[in-house]
């Protein structure tokens, strides 16, 4: 993959990365754009464009040449853990839940009789890809602790996917990340009309912004928190983006693992 190079860069000679890829759509692509835009005038270097449809995120997420990236929480605690340096948490600013962290919700089909949880037992579920937070770890934590077993699980690769699973009846429920479903609801998606939400998952840390380890994370923070004053609430809101907060990286180490992909019934 070709990457654009930063001649203004203090690293001049590297080719740099900036990537937003978790919630990119038809509303969010200029936005997060803009948002990279006022990030790089802000700190001073940086490449001309985000890098976001790379087929394999781990790719731009584990490099040394990553200047600043966006990645998932468990991702960030299992295979980045210590590997990649710690920027800051992205506040989503959703509903009854606390600053720097967000939830899913658990879908079904709208004329599916199920108004709780226990009539979801045993019953298929789609989850975007095993090392999701929102998609496969909320998903697994919230039946577990309810002490109700899921069905079959088939994994769709994105959470878009994974409500047309649903919606075709691939599969009964899906939880979908709730900045991806309110961003669904507010494209006026097909799919999202076939669904209703039935549950929610308890709120764990959003996404963590993060940089290559060998690399300074404060210049970073203050830059992405600068631009995010220049952005219009509504886009920082469709993108999860209101604010960039500190949290501690002990909180997302503390949330538990999901059982491995080879321990669940896959179709």
């Amino acid at each position: 993959m070709k990457m654009t190079q930063d001649r203004t860069d203090p690293t001049a000679g590297t080719a740099m990365i900036a990537t937003f890829p978790m919630y990119l759509g038809p509303l969010t692509r200029a936005p997060l754009q803009e948002l990279w835009h006022q990030t790089r005038a802000a700190l001073g270097h940086g490449p001309q464009r985000l890098t976001q449809d790379a087929p394999d995120l781990f790719t731009l997420w584990e490099s040394p040449d990553l200047l600043i990236g966006q990645t998932c929480g468990l991702p960030f605690r299992s295979r980045l853990k210590q590997r990649v340096g710690y920027v800051g948490t992205t506040d989503p600013a959703l509903p009854d839940t606390p600053p720097g962290h967000y939830r899913s919700v658990i879908v079904v089909r709208r004329d599916d009789p199920a108004r709780h949880l226990e009539e979801l037992a045993g019953r298929p579920a789609a989850a975007n890809e095993p090392l999701s937070q929102s998609g496969w770890a909320a998903l697994a934590d919230h039946f577990a602790r309810a002490g109700v077993p899921l069905g079959r699980l088939r994994f769709t690769g994105a959470h878009r996917a994974s409500a047309q699973a649903v919606a075709r009846g691939l599969a009964d429920l899906a939880a979908i990340d709730m900045v991806t479903w309110n961003l669904m609801c507010s494209e006026g998606d097909s799919t999202a009309a076939q669904l209703r939400v039935l549950d929610r998952t308890r709120p764990t840390p959003a996404h963590p912004i993060i940089t290559a380890r060998a690399r300074d994370p404060q210049p970073l923070a203050r830059a992405l928190s600068s631009a995010l004053e220049g952005i219009r609430p509504d886009q920082a809101r469709a993108f999860g983006i209101t604010r960039l907060i500190p949290l501690s990286e002990a909180e997302y180490f503390a949330v538990p693992l999901p059982p491995a992909p080879e321990k669940v019934a896959v179709s």
